[in-house]
């Protein structure tokens, strides 16, 4: 753990580097690429347009793209979507939904900054510690690794490695290998189409990913980020918990978790429209 945590403060700093310069030097990506796409099979993308030198609006729209900036990494991108469509910061209340892309909304890029925004919002928001805490005791309820030993010892010895399981997996996921790979790991709803489609195209997600560009690409930080997060936690579980077969397992189980949890995210505006005759 002591060698994730630099690592992530030097990818957040150089990135926040090659994006400042990237941004005074190199024209805006055409939109045109992310039009062309196919809308079902990945998430639309909208390059913002190129800075226009020497006007005197310039300090005016810097103010704006940093503001809107500053509202994309703290909420879901809603911008363009119907308001039965539009995905909420937190869905029933609970469930930390900040990385959600309301279908038909049409963002651009996500900034080094928001996503490590994302990254601490979804890692230190008030549901993870009720979340750690629920899987925790279950865990120490059924024994999982019996050298943690049970009571309220156990418990927190459960917790704090739970804890730390979600919160690198989180920012290698969401912030360190995007920002290295340029992806866009928001999850875009599709929004419309029969229920087995669109379920396909949720669960899918955890392998395909759009690029800054708005291609699709093979989504290595998911794999990779989860797979890196179980490789850490080798070193501060139980040693019957170091085997591969007991890491493939629970490599296995985040990856199915990040897909259900993407499915739910596709379904709720319905869900919460159609059933519970409330908005989103």
């Amino acid at each position: 753990m002591r060698f994730f945590l630099p690592l992530v403060v030097i990818l957040f700093a150089q990135s926040l580097w090659a994006q400042e310069r990237s941004s005074s030097l190199a024209p805006a990506v055409s939109s045109e690429s992310a039009e062309a796409a196919s809308p079902e099979m990945q998430s639309p993308q909208q390059s913002s347009p190129p800075e226009q030198s020497g006007t005197a609006s310039t300090g005016s729209n810097t103010k704006q793209s940093e503001a809107k900036t500053a509202d994309q990494g703290t909420a879901p991108a809603n911008q363009g979507a119907p308001p039965e469509k539009q995905q909420p910061k937190r869905i029933l209340g609970v469930m930390p939904n900040f990385r959600a892309v309301s279908a038909g909304a049409i963002p651009p890029p996500p900034t080094a900054k928001q996503a490590f925004i994302i990254a601490t919002q979804n890692s230190f928001d008030y549901s993870s510690f009720i979340f750690v805490g629920i899987t925790s005791l279950l865990a120490e309820g059924t024994d999982a690794h019996p050298q943690l030993g049970k009571g309220v010892a156990g418990f927190g010895r459960y917790y704090w490695r739970g804890f730390v399981d979600k919160t690198d997996g989180n920012y290698l996921v969401i912030f360190a290998l995007p920002t290295l790979f340029h992806q866009d790991e928001r999850y875009y709803a599709m929004g419309k189409g029969s229920f087995r489609k669109r379920g396909f195209y949720a669960a899918s997600r955890i392998v395909v990913t759009p690029d800054y560009h708005g291609h699709n690409s093979f989504n290595i930080s998911e794999l990779l980020g989860r797979g890196m997060a179980q490789g850490i936690s080798a070193a501060y579980y139980p040693s019957q918990a170091r085997t591969a077969g007991a890491l493939a397992t629970k490599f296995g189980y985040a990856i199915g978790r990040d897909a259900l949890t993407n499915v739910f995210r596709e379904f709720w505006p319905d869900i919460a429209t159609h059933v519970l005759h409330r908005h989103p």
